[in-house]
């Protein structure tokens, strides 16, 4: 299965390129990371207003555009090219998409509006203090509360994007019948929430810590397990996504850097280390965007293949950003370690969204789970 672009999304790819080009400059990028809020609240509101973006995923009827992940994804590589510090990933990749996929139609009225016109902010909260990215491992709890429909969520949430922010809060908790998705208002009562210090300045992370928090469920009665693993399957092909266009940003900046820099009377580009470098960098960049943009068809297709292809993506897309921005770096030399130069914002990025939903080699031995191999030849590889 393979992507197809039609001209209406290469005119949405051009169109958020010069957007970005004029708004997210690497100052306005260092201004906004900088910033109390972490990000641009005017950029965030034009975003929304001039391009429409963020009722990409949000049906028409509850005004958005009715798009899917290939227009999720063609967005995300363009924010991941800039960089862009902006709560878009966790309200419109993560919460967006849960509340869309969740056939639950009085949530999708509630949130889906407010996210589609850009006043709603939200995120999802599942990992916690184990680290662990499986439904199955979810410790916090959600009891019935007094009323009926209405629910109580207990437990601590780590590592959770914009979640000291975020105006809705999704929270994987563990219910009488087994893992479910729980909205808590970020502002609740029994909410506590706590920014971490992370390596990543332009993602903030949050800890989050919920007692008794008055909550709503969301999405399928019962066991919910098999709903929420294809949550996490699309938010895991958004990030590939958005990956392969930091990847690529590495590289372009790399060749071009390597074009102009002269050494011995001749640019660095010309000496065989440094080509070779650059080569290796397109294959992997290139093989990083095919395995993004397969994923991105699958989840549109929703045909079975979206787990095999969204573990793919996961393990290659991050391994081969992680690649590129160290071999930019490299090819930048000392200039590349420099506080001023933007190289160690992309090698920070990568290595922040490499453990994201999972640690290439956690998707690497689920992928062997999922084709029927070995986990121990699959991580050796």
């Amino acid at each position: 299965m393979t992507v197809t672009f039609t001209e209406e999304h290469e005119e949405l790819r051009s169109t958020l390129r010069r957007f970005l080009a004029d708004k997210a400059s690497s100052e306005a990028v260092r201004r906004s990371m900088e910033s109390a809020e972490g990000h641009d609240p005017r950029l965030w509101r034009q975003m929304a207003d001039q391009l429409g973006l963020h009722g990409l995923v949000v049906p028409e009827e509850y005004g958005g555009f009715g798009g899917g992940p290939v227009e999720l994804g063609t967005v995300l590589e363009e924010l991941g090219r800039v960089l862009l510090p902006s709560p878009y990933f966790a309200t419109v990749a993560l919460a967006g998409q849960a509340i869309a996929v969740s056939d639950d139609d009085t949530a999708k009225a509630r949130w889906l509006p407010s996210i589609a016109d850009g006043t709603l902010t939200g995120t999802l909260a599942l990992t916690e203090e184990s680290g662990s990215w499986n439904v199955e491992d979810v410790a916090a709890e959600a009891v019935r509360g007094d009323d009926d429909g209405d629910w109580r969520v207990s437990g601590t949430k780590m590592f959770v994007i914009d979640g000291h922010t975020a105006d809705l809060l999704l929270v994987v908790a563990r219910a009488d019948t087994g893992p479910a998705l729980f909205a808590v208002d970020g502002g609740a009562a029994g909410v506590t929430r706590t920014r971490l210090e992370t390596l990543d300045p332009t993602r903030r992370l949050a800890r989050v810590d919920l007692d008794g928090a008055p909550a709503l469920r969301v999405g399928p009665e019962g066991d919910a397990t098999a709903y929420l693993r294809t949550v996490l399957d699309l938010a895991i092909v958004a990030l590939a996504a958005e990956q392969v266009g930091g990847a690529q940003a590495c590289l372009d900046a790399a060749v071009e850097y390597a074009k102009v820099r002269v050494q011995f009377g001749r640019p660095i580009g010309s000496f065989q280390a440094v080509k070779h470098k650059c080569a290796d960098m397109l294959l992997k960049v290139e093989a990083a965007r095919s395995a993004a943009y397969h994923a991105m068809s699958a989840a549109a297709g929703n045909n079975g293949e979206l787990p095999v292809s969204a573990a793919l993506a996961a393990a290659y897309c991050a391994d081969a950003f992680t690649h590129a921005a160290k071999e930019n770096i490299q090819i930048h030399g000392g200039l590349g370690y420099t506080w001023e130069h933007d190289a160690h914002l992309y090698l920070k990025r990568a290595k922040s969204s490499e453990q994201l939903f999972g640690s290439p080699v956690t998707h690497r031995g689920r992928l062997a789970d999922l084709v029927g191999i070995s986990a121990t030849t699959a991580t050796e590889g």
